[in-house]
């Protein structure tokens, strides 16, 4: 934190001066940066940090240091900008909570931070698509200074410094602490484990979740916030305290496990707790995992000397049903002993349907919290996404599908056609591939919006590209379920049905960058449904999209 008559000086300054605008996860990175957590970071990486981090996982220094730190800014900003400069680092709203004094300005190699972080150049990897489709084209670099902290207004007693937290273990006597950090809820499996670590190494526990921004299909933090709450009524007293951490998750697997190390050892923790499966992504739709199950242990381990900090490597555990208790999986296969899995997919599942969680699995409290935020199949609000080439059918079906929808009567419904939205929410934009990203942003947002109060949006744009389709998905199933609709229509029957003369025009060259004819169309990877409507008839491809909706209990087929 600078001075008040320095905060003052770049506040005046800062009038005239460039701003950068943070998103989300710049955002939590400075925070941690100017609360200390980043220790012995004091600003975003320059080109020779983050060179020798990729190569090394050492800062230029040597300072072990796993994670990229790094500004990303458009070329236009950087064209703003030259090296001993102050830009003012700005929030969504304009306010200014720090100064960055650039040191370097930098085109990185983006595909090498990919393969070296996180270990692959797979854009299945959500770290991979981050980086290589959505991160800024130029880097800068710099020491930062502090004008004022960020201010909480959730949880307010709940948020800590680093140093505010080593003050208050020394002040309570805690001599050793042991880390435990998830991005996910807190059931008795976990709860026996920190209970068991806390007595082995006579230490107490710091429940220390993510709230930054996690990885997909985690919890929105609030409502694990309340579990994590909940289940510390089932510690022993005086055990654990309660602190959340606003870090942007990477992903990273072995990488990220020792980067959460190094941020706990700044919190005062004397131990972190490594289990299976640490900080990597979710498994793919077809089963690929990109990290072995130990394999950030491993890599910690292989550096504990010098980390100042005990890693408590955990093996995979399952319930025991004779001894009614978890235990290590080496432990049952030795003994031969039945044991049971419960996943979270199984805990949602249950919760849609209405069905009980075993007791052994969660506490009644938690599973409380956790009702409100996976409402029953016949509750949540649905977006259906249709996509396909102009011509395919989609408008068409989404209107059949909207009046089958209201006549069944059990949500509201909102169509969100692609025409209709462009007259509307995008009239000033044009068709170049960032326009038509934004146009599907906004039909993101207010599908988002109808989803999350229990109703159903239908959306019938032509959305060609792959990664705005996944980034709206992604949004949407944070509260409720998405259903993408592909219709596959060959381009030949969408010209033939071309009333407008569109297609006719893209192709002598009046119509520039049309979907099909100058501009590509990105196929679904994984869609919930294809139709090919040269083949069904509209009442046929109204009716799948309907036994799709009944099938999984979104639809009460009595009811239609």
């Amino acid at each position: 934190m600078v001075q008040s008559e320095r905060a003052a000086e770049l506040r005046e300054w800062s009038r005239q001066g460039y701003s950068i605008t943070l998103n989300r996860r710049q955002l939590c990175d400075l925070e941690l940066l100017s609360i200390g957590a980043f220790a012995p970071l004091h600003g975003f990486m320059g080109q020779a940090d983050y060179e020798r981090v990729l190569a090394e996982e050492r800062l230029a220094d040597g300072s072990l240091w796993p994670i990229p730190v790094v500004l990303a800014v458009s070329e236009t900003s950087a064209a703003q900008i030259d090296c001993g400069d102050h830009v003012a680092l700005r929030d969504s709203e304009g306010f200014m909570p720090a100064v960055l004094r650039v040191a370097d300005l930098w085109k990185p190699d983006r595909e090498w931070e990919a393969e070296t972080v996180y270990g692959t150049g797979s854009r299945d990897h959500p770290g991979v698509r981050l980086v290589l489709d959505e991160t800024a084209s130029v880097y800068v670099g710099g020491t930062i200074e502090v004008l004022e902290l960020p201010v909480h207004y959730d949880f307010e007693s709940l948020w800590h410094t680093p140093a505010r937290l080593r003050q208050g273990f020394d002040q309570a006597g805690w001599d050793s602490v042991i880390a435990f950090q998830t991005s996910r809820p807190m059931h008795r499996l976990q709860r026996d484990l920190v209970v068991e670590m806390a007595a082995a190494q006579d230490a107490k526990i710091l429940l220390h979740p993510v709230v930054g921004e996690t990885k997909p299909g985690d919890l929105e933090y609030y409502a694990r916030v309340h579990c994590y709450q909940a289940l510390l009524r089932h510690l022993p007293a005086q055990l654990a305290v309660l602190s959340l951490l606003p870090l942007a998750m990477r992903m990273a697997g072995p990488r990220e496990a020792l980067w959460h190390g190094i941020i706990h050892r700044n919190y005062g923790c004397s131990a972190f707790i490594v289990g299976p499966d640490d900080s990597s992504p979710p498994s793919t739709d077809s089963g690929t995992r990109f990290y072995g199950k130990y394999a950030a242990q491993e890599h910690v381990a292989a550096v504990c000397d010098e980390l100042d900090i005990q890693m408590l490597a955990v093996e995979e555990r399952r319930y025991c049903v004779s001894s009614k208790t978890f235990l290590p999986v080496s432990v049952l296969e030795q003994n031969g002993d039945r044991s049971v899995s419960y996943s979270d997919h199984d805990l949602r599942q249950a919760l849609a349907k209405g069905e009980p969680v075993p007791d052994w699995f969660s506490f009644p409290e938690v599973i409380d919290c956790l009702s409100g935020v996976y409402p029953s199949h016949s509750q949540v609000g649905i977006t259906l996404f249709f996509t396909g080439l102009s011509g395919s059918g989609k408008s068409t079906l989404a209107g059949i599908m909207r009046a089958k929808l209201i006549e069944n009567g059990q949500r509201p419904v909102t169509l969100l056609d692609g025409d209709i939205v462009r007259q509307n929410l995008s009239s000033e934009l044009g068709f170049s591939r960032a326009h038509r990203d934004l146009n599907i942003r906004r039909i993101g947002f207010v599908a988002n919006e109808i989803s999350k109060n229990g109703g159903v949006a239908i959306c019938a744009p032509i959305a060609p590209y792959r990664t705005i389709r996944r980034e709206i998905r992604g949004l949407i199933e944070q509260h409720g379920v998405f259903i993408e609709i592909y219709l596959s229509t060959p381009l030949a029957v969408c010209e033939e049905r071309d009333r407008k003369g569109l297609y006719a025009k893209a192709r002598a060259g009046e119509i520039p960058q049309f979907t099909g004819i100058s501009d590509p169309y990105e196929s679904p990877e994984r869609p919930e449904l294809v139709i090919d409507t040269s083949k069904a008839t509209p009442t046929q491809a109204c009716r799948q999209i309907l036994d799709h909706l009944t099938g999984r209990g979104l639809v009460d087929v009595r009811r239609e």
